[in-house]
């Protein structure tokens, strides 16, 4: 009983100021907004991506924004919304098409953004993301 509890009450809509800043982390990528990203990301952030390589805020926010690279827009499925308080854990599953130094990529993405309010607004703190593989 008690776990369900605990499960139901994290299981709840999210607060509106995290779902708009969850909206423009999402379009700050595909428009490879630098100025938002900085805004949206902590500066203690860590990326575990989808290479197997560990990224500090300016080496993603640096791939974000290269010359070559292009994100297009993105559905997200299998919806992970948890928030405990202050802290949220937002992920699922994504198709990430796009251009990166120039040469086209086609990857699923099971991901997780884990966010948390400081000083009034939300910031990614952490993201994890791993290849689905095909088939």
């Amino acid at each position: 009983m008690l776990i369900a509890a605990l499960l139901a009450a994290v299981s709840v809509a999210l607060p509106a100021d995290l779902a708009k800043a969850a909206h423009d982390y999402d379009r700050a990528q595909v428009a490879s907004d630098k100025a938002e990203l900085e805004r949206l990301i902590a500066d203690d952030y860590v990326l575990h991506n989808s290479g197997g390589q560990v990224q500090d805020k300016k080496s993603f926010i640096a791939d974000q924004v290269a010359p070559g690279y292009k994100l297009e827009p993105f559905v997200v499925e299998e919806k992970v919304e948890k928030v405990m308080g202050t802290a949220a854990i937002l992920g699922g599953v994504a198709r990430a098409k796009g251009t990166s130094g120039g040469e086209p990529y086609d990857v699923k993405l099971r991901f997780i953004d884990v966010w948390q309010k400081r000083g009034g607004k939300w910031v990614v703190v952490m993201s994890q993301a791993t290849r689905v593989p095909k088939g």
